[in-house]
């Protein structure tokens, strides 16, 4: 009985660095190897408050983006219509294809939050390939006879 006490304790000892490197207290198994289970519940973090908080972060950016977007696109335009330079068009077509980059992920934002608010609107296809029947062909014939009566 010693022994195992001696065991016990030589073994918490060997534990002691780990304990206060983790900053958690071990546990040894009992004699007979189960130890006692105990579940406790883990609170689930609300998240619908940390994803309104983005969504409004991330549109606002967004609608920023756009609108700084717009100006930039009217400079450059006015500056490409007195210069009459092909350099300033292409840079100017290229802006306005950056800004209705912009505006449609503002449009996927809306879709994306809409999907994991509401779970149940998003479709799901489940497609299967690979199909097979295992039989002979009188049972399949047969099957497919009836599938065709109903």
């Amino acid at each position: 009985m010693e022994s195992q006490e001696t065991q016990a304790q030589a073994l918490t000892n060997s534990f002691d660095g780990i304990e206060k490197a983790l900053d958690v207290e071990a546990i040894t198994a009992p004699e007979n190897g189960c130890a006692k289970r105990t579940d406790k519940l883990v609170p689930v973090k609300d998240t619908t408050q940390e994803l309104k908080k983005d969504y409004e972060y991330t549109r606002g950016n967004l609608y920023s983006l756009i609108e700084k977007g717009q100006e930039a696109v009217d400079g450059i335009l006015e500056l490409a219509q007195e210069s009459d330079q092909p350099r300033a068009y292409e840079v100017a077509g290229q802006l306005i294809k950056h800004v209705g980059d912009v505006a449609d992920k503002l449009a996927d934002l809306h879709k994306k939050v809409n999907d994991i608010e509401n779970p149940k609107n998003s479709k799901s296809t489940e497609v299967t390939n690979n199909t097979m029947f295992v039989g002979s062909t009188t049972e399949l014939a047969k099957f497919l006879k009836q599938k065709q009566d109903k």
